[in-house]
């Protein structure tokens, strides 16, 4: 079948598939139509958050003119070339943004574009915004934030149908391409929408982590804030300010003003501009119940999701915040099912990777065969765990695909703070100085143990294991115990 027939096929067959969709028609499920800012917008208001209204141009109308733009003789090429073959890559994706820029939309895409923006200002001319929205973004696995481009203070109908096809070409730019390249995406599965939403005059906007990104702490929530529109915080063209807040208490628990030097506004005629302010660091740009509300929010769109959530917002010049892009945060450790749930009770794992200074993951039979080590050596102390082929229930836990052991008792034990610092000294000095630190934290106080039992049973298992027989010998007859090695 020739290159031409298949476009054909594949143009008649979106004729039957909706180019725009307002975010009503829109859920989280719907990812390969309307990207992943537009399947997160649709779900988020079709939960009853506030988001401002707009709509997704969607994948349908992306392939159909990218069909138009003779795509795959570069696609074919991009097929080809490795991840690290840059410059190759970077003029293969100039080739692509070029085709794409050189095609005029189809009319029935344009004429559709249109009547949802009249629709959207209810035939007034409206500023909206016009961002990028891949299906390959905002995934659990993987952050395309920042890959492709977002248009802001878009004016007019003409100006809109440019930044959507500046926003097509996008697809394309280098760091994308490369990007896709390194994680091992196939470019032709990645299609684009485009999500047109109304603008919000920003007084203030920026990015909350429902989640510590920098802790792992799960019950921490960080903002960055600054004046103006949220671009200068996402872009870091400037120093925000910062706030830590226990997200339980609402407890602001770090507060660091930033000079907030830069500020982007919407320009009346459309695009934006860029101020720089002198004085911005005297005062915080956020009151304590605003940080809070935010914080407030942010918990019930993590609780929507069930995933911390990295989420950019606005507040308008009436005290209104609106939630712009939600994505999941990529970059969290993920925690083993046994972590507690609440920071009122601390656990603490050490890693059986860095003991044995191995850093990759455990290999399935890896982890499948230390369960039955650790419920051999805990029964050579006289204990029989409930199912050998699970190991020690509580001491052995797992976290993408690493193992660890659950080492709070010994740390609530003199003892077993001997024992454990003792011997992380000789194999991993940092951890023995982690373990020093722990001991100071009052969730890990002593408790009361009979250290008796204890030696009874190390004792146990050394007179087993005939160690001090071999030291003996060892001791008076070192050439025979050196000719049995």
């Amino acid at each position: 079948m020739s290159l031409q027939h298949q476009q054909q096929e594949r143009s008649e067959h979106l004729e039957d598939t909706a180019f725009v969709l307002p975010f009503s028609a829109l859920d989280r499920d719907l990812l390969a139509l309307a990207g992943g800012k537009g399947a997160n917008l649709g779900e988020m208001a079709r939960a009853g958050f506030p988001v401002p209204p707009g709509f997704c141009v969607t994948t349908a109308a992306y392939e159909l003119a990218a069909a138009g733009a003779d795509l795959e003789e570069t696609l074919t090429a991009l097929a080809g070339t490795s991840a690290g073959d840059s410059s190759r890559l970077a003029a293969l994706a100039q080739a692509a943004r070029d085709s794409i820029l050189r095609s005029p939309i189809p009319p029935e895409i344009a004429e559709s574009i249109c009547a949802a923006y009249q629709s959207l200002g209810n035939g007034e001319t409206l500023a909206v915004s016009v961002r990028s929205s891949a299906t390959a973004e905002d995934l659990p696995y993987a952050s395309f934030a920042g890959q492709q481009e977002t248009y802001l203070n878009i004016i007019g109908s003409e100006a809109v149908l440019d930044a959507v096809r500046r926003c097509w070409a996008s697809l394309w730019t280098d760091r994308a391409v490369s990007y896709r390249a390194t994680q091992g995406i196939d470019h032709r599965t990645v299609q684009l929408a485009v999500v047109v939403q109304r603008m919000v005059e920003a007084s203030v906007a920026g990015v909350l982590f429902t989640a510590n990104p920098l802790t792992g702490r799960r019950r921490q929530a960080v903002i960055d804030a600054n004046p103006g529109l949220g671009e200068a915080v996402v872009s870091g063209a400037t120093n925000p300010d910062h706030f830590v807040v226990t997200t339980a208490t609402g407890e602001i628990v770090e507060r660091r003003l930033g000079d907030k030097r830069v500020i982007i506004k919407g320009s009346p005629g459309g695009g934006t501009v860029r101020t720089e302010s002198l004085d911005g660091g005297d005062s915080a740009c956020l009151s304590d119940d605003q940080v809070r509300a935010l914080v407030e929010l942010g918990a019930r769109v993590e609780a929507h999701y069930a995933a911390p959530q990295d989420i950019e917002w606005a507040i308008d010049p009436s005290g209104q915040v609106w939630l712009l892009q939600t994505r999941p945060i990529t970059t969290l450790f993920p925690l083993p099912a046994t972590a507690p749930a609440t920071d009122d009770v601390l656990r603490v794992y050490f890693s059986i990777n860095v003991l044995q200074g191995v850093y990759r993951p455990f290999t399935p039979m890896g982890r499948s065969a230390f369960p039955l080590f650790a419920s051999a050596l805990v029964g050579a102390f006289g204990l029989t765990p409930r199912d050998p082929l699970s190991g020690p229930a509580g001491l052995v836990a797992e976290a993408a695909s690493r193992l660890f052991l659950d080492v709070t008792a010994p740390l609530r034990s003199s003892f077993g703070r001997k024992i454990l610092i003792g011997a992380a000294r000789v194999g991993e000095t940092l951890s023995a100085g982690l373990f020093e630190q722990l001991t100071t934290d009052p969730r890990l106080s002593l408790v009361p143990t009979r250290r008796w039992p204890v030696v009874r049973a190390f004792g146990s298992v050394i007179a087993r294991t005939r160690a001090p027989l071999y030291l003996l010998q060892a001791l008076f007859w070192p050439s025979a115990a050196v000719a049995r090695v």
